[in-house]
């Protein structure tokens, strides 16, 4: 889920953006819809890309990757999502319990539900490409790149407030 790492959550702003360049007083990024508006988030702006963030597993992992949640989702419902982030909380639970019965019920709440809800439609939307499969496997080098350092780094202190 390569594509990812370009797409984010900005708090206080709705919906997500595409980050298109990172400068020195913030980022530029560009909204995730037709209007595909570009602005420049300063260094204040809470921005949390989805790559980085993991949704809480009753596993011995304890998380799995936004991507391969929307991926079991993608798999399991494709375009049609029997829920909307309007749907009641316990619509919203039993749709995570179909979609990923692993999920953690104590620590992902139904906001959490409603944010992935709204993200997947959101890309199924207007960024398919993220739920393309790879037809190639991606040889893996023995020792991590500094970038899935900082990843794994980053996504520790996302699971606090995965999916947020």
């Amino acid at each position: 889920m390569e594509a990812l790492k370009q797409i984010a959550n900005i708090a206080g702003h709705s919906g997500l953006y595409r980050i298109l360049k990172p400068s020195r007083s913030g980022v530029i990024v560009e909204t995730l819809d037709e209007k595909k508006e570009k602005t420049m988030m300063g260094p204040s702006a809470r921005v949390s890309v989805l790559h980085d963030i993991s949704v809480y597993v009753d596993t011995a992992d304890e998380s799995m990757p936004l991507g391969e949640v929307f991926m079991a989702i993608a798999d399991k419902f494709g375009d049609e999502l029997p829920v909307t982030a309007k749907s009641a909380n316990n619509e919203l639970t039993d749709f995570m319990e179909e979609a990923l019965p692993d999920y953690d019920r104590e620590r992902v709440r139904p906001n959490d539900i409603k944010k992935i809800v709204s993200w997947y439609t959101i890309l199924r939307k207007n960024a398919p490409d993220v739920f393309e499969k790879s037809n190639s496997t991606e040889t893996q080098t023995t020792e991590p790149s500094a970038e899935a350092s900082e990843a794994s780094t980053s996504e520790a202190g996302q699971e606090e407030q995965a999916p947020a």
